[in-house]
């Protein structure tokens, strides 16, 4: 196994033919792309157990020993890992790739293919992965800040997504419309938000 920085988005490749994989690791590093490379599947799950989630892609083989591709792609999907998954397959394993990408593979790329292509569908994977990366860094940012909320903040907070009138929560409260206004303007504060509809969002993407 070729290593890269963890922290940096790499294409995770993982085929058991050496000469193969060397091949593509030119192809990937001459564009730029840092590349770690697995002499089969086994290799990438121990990765898997040892170190941190995987940044990047997975560039997957089909076809390989012990573990094909599909057993390696289900143990992944069993485990929760989603990182985006790209497919090497001959012609008589396309109907095989079409099921992987009904349990979540990101697309499947037929040998002979062209090296621009692979490349392409390669960077599609690292963009969507950079963007499910910060989708996550957002949510725990959002966690952490609705977890600052006092117990007040978030009675207020939950009526006002719901869109009830400061009146309304008052009355409800048993608390002053300007005791209200307060906590509101707190909530809006903490969660960086300015709205009674951009609260409500926020609550229903958390």
């Amino acid at each position: 196994m070729s290593t890269a920085a963890a922290e940096q988005p790499t294409v995770h490749l993982v085929d058991d033919e050496a000469t193969v994989r060397a091949a593509l690791e030119f192809l990937l590093a001459s564009h730029g792309l840092a590349v770690c490379s697995y002499g089969g599947g086994r290799a990438l799950l121990e990765r898997l157990d040892a170190g941190p989630p995987l940044v990047g892609c997975i560039l997957l083989d089909v076809r390989m020993e012990p573990l094909s591709g599909l057993q390696v792609h289900d143990e992944l999907v069993a485990r929760g890992v989603h990182t985006p998954v790209i497919f090497l397959t001959g012609h008589g394993d396309i109907r095989m790739a079409v099921a992987a990408l009904k349990k979540g593979a990101f697309d499947f790329v037929e040998k002979p293919f062209g090296d621009a292509a692979l490349v392409e569908r390669v960077r599609d994977a690292l963009a969507l992965d950079a963007e499910q990366q910060q989708r996550l860094r957002d949510g725990d940012s959002r966690g952490v800040r609705l977890a600052a909320l006092t117990p007040r903040e978030q009675d207020v907070m939950q009526r006002v997504a719901a869109g009830k009138l400061n009146k309304v929560i008052a009355d409800e409260m048993n608390v002053s419309m300007r005791t209200v206004e307060v906590y509101r303007a707190r909530v809006y504060a903490k969660l960086g938000v300015r709205s009674s509809a951009e609260l409500a969002t926020l609550l229903a993407r958390m």
